[in-house]
């Protein structure tokens, strides 16, 4: 059974507190690192409209291409929990992201958008595979990401999930189902109808 990403997002608005809850709970952080996403879509099939993701992740030591399928009512619940196999190609070193970058534009893949954000990845020692990731992105503000990387059965992945979620009090906070890459179109072309003025 392929490795499946299951992971609900929510939005933040204090980090601080959380993260002393982490630190409280036992879980180790990694980081702060900066990470910078360039998402692209194909010239024939908008990534927007099936919520499919291609893109280039450089980061301090490393950089990879990344892509998740399409989204449909399998891969999406309706309390916000994502379950999505995940395929990663992991590049030599930082140089190759401008590598990929013109690869994939020379294939005719139209580039979307460009995601930066300072994140820091809390893991449970006892368990691996789960991780809890806080991100602060440039021009949205801080979430946090609940994750389990499984083969095994889904619904299990999902109560661990919720239960991780219970033991630091994120109920209260907003689920947030699209992708980064979205939220931050979209509040470009708010602001650009903000500033349009009417005539």
């Amino acid at each position: 059974m392929p490795l499946m990403e299951i992971e609900r997002k929510r939005k933040l608005e204090n980090r601080e507190l959380l993260e002393q809850r982490l630190e409280q709970s036992g879980f180790v952080a990694t980081g702060p690192t900066v990470e910078v996403d360039t998402y692209y879509s194909r010239p024939d099939v908008d990534f927007l409209v099936t919520v499919e993701c291609l893109r280039v992740r450089e980061r301090e030591g490393g950089c990879e291409v990344t892509y998740k399928p399409a989204s449909d009512p399998t891969t999406h619940s309706t309390t916000g929990v994502i379950a999505k196999q995940e395929t990663n190609v992991v590049l030599a070193d930082t140089a190759q992201a401008a590598h990929a970058q013109a690869l994939l534009e020379a294939l005719g893949m139209v580039r979307l958008a460009r995601v930066e954000k300072s994140r820091t990845c809390y893991r449970d020692l006892g368990q691996p595979e789960l991780s809890v990731v806080v991100d602060t992105v440039t021009g949205l503000g801080s979430f946090v990401e609940t994750e389990i990387v499984s083969a095994g059965s889904h619904e299990e992945a999902v109560r661990r999930l919720e239960e991780t979620e219970r033991l630091l009090e994120l109920g209260l906070h907003p689920v947030v189902t699209s992708p980064y890459r979205d939220l931050l179109l979209n509040a470009r072309v708010h602001e650009d109808a903000v500033r349009t003025p009417v005539r």
